[in-house]
C-alpha cells in the first residue's frame, strides 16, 4: 500500500462526509464514519476522491475487498442511484463553483 499514491485531503473527507450525511451505502447516520474505497485497494483501488465514500462499521465491513456492484446487489441496496450520486458528489467536490 505504501507504493501506491493516495492523494484524499482531509478536507476532501470532511466534504465526503458533509456531502453524504451519512454511510454512502445504507444512510446510517454513524458519527465514525470510515473511509471505504469503492474499488478496493486490493483490486488497483487508491484513495482518492474519485473512489472513497463515507461507510459505517458494517457496510465497511461486509463490503471488505469485494467489488461493490457485486456487493450492493447481493445486499440489495439501490446501486445505480449510488453510483450517481458518488459521480454528482465526487465532481462537485473537485471543481466548487
Amino acid at each position: 500500500m505504501a507504493r501506491v499514491e493516495h492523494d484524499l485531503t482531509d478536507a476532501q473527507w470532511r466534504a465526503l462526509t458533509t456531502a453524504w450525511g451519512g454511510c454512502a451505502y445504507c444512510g446510517a447516520a454513524d458519527p465514525h464514519l470510515q473511509k471505504d474505497c469503492v474499488i478496493p485497494i486490493l483490486r488497483g483501488g487508491r484513495y482518492t476522491l474519485a473512489n472513497v465514500v463515507p461507510a459505517c462499521r458494517s457496510c465497511n465491513a461486509s463490503k471488505c475487498g469485494s467489488e461493490v456492484t457485486t456487493w450492493m446487489r447481493r445486499k440489495r441496496l439501490d446501486e445505480p442511484a449510488f453510483l450517481v450520486r458518488q459521480a454528482e458528489i465526487a465532481r462537485a467536490i473537485a471543481a466548487p463553483d
